[in-house]
């Protein structure tokens, strides 16, 4: 048999990711060789254990969602092919994800026969979209905001004060408030809680 494709796994959902990992340990060509349950601790394991193909939950704790871990290891360690898995599959993520080298951008609705396949495909050098999200995605068009419109409207997403956000954004007040209120604008909301929602929905932040 020829040599294995070594896969690592980071989920923070314990049991999904047990279950994947079982699942694909049938596969005779495929060999996990490592788990993670944050952002972080996905990226300390892809350096420890060099994988070829590394998926990647969207959201994780520990300040790195899968697309930054991606990015990362991209600059890190290109012969890694990277993919996300996700049950948040809006278009922002994945124009974001494709921008930052993934190579591959699934729900998790998909089975674990055609998980393994996506798998292969990935570490022959190809690629693969769901085709539902890469249509929402071409339908959605571009952010209409600016990267540090999207920036402040995330760090006021907890509903956060003025002050903290400048504080957590190192801007002054009334910048934070110029931005939040661009933003709100231009997503036609009637406040900041209600443009939070709405970039989220489209992926944007």
């Amino acid at each position: 048999m020829s040599e294995r494709v070594r896969v690592l796994l980071a989920d923070d959902e314990h049991l999904i990711r047990g279950a994947v990992a079982a699942l694909l340990s049938y596969e005779e060509d495929l060999l996990v060789v490592a788990e993670a349950a944050s952002g972080p601790e996905a990226l300390a394991m892809a350096r420890a254990h060099r994988p070829d193909v590394a998926v990647l939950d969207l959201q994780m704790p520990g300040g790195l969602d899968g697309v930054a871990v991606a990015a990362a290891l991209q600059a890190e360690l290109p012969g890694c092919r990277t993919m996300i898995v996700t049950s948040h599959g809006r278009p922002g993520h994945l124009k974001r994800a494709l921008a930052a080298g993934v190579r591959g951008f699934v729900p998790k609705t998909v089975s674990a026969a055609r998980l393994a396949e996506i798998i292969r495909s990935l570490h022959a050098g190809g690629r693969y979209v769901d085709p539902e999200l890469a249509a929402d995605a071409i339908s959605a068009g571009d952010s209409l905001l600016t990267v540090r419109e999207a920036q402040v409207l995330a760090l006021a997403a907890d509903g956060a004060p003025i002050a903290e956000v400048a504080r957590r954004a190192s801007l002054s007040p009334g910048t934070v408030r110029n931005y939040l209120s661009s933003a709100t604008a231009k997503l036609s909301a009637d406040n900041r809680h209600t443009a939070v929602r709405m970039a989220r929905e489209r992926g944007w932040i």
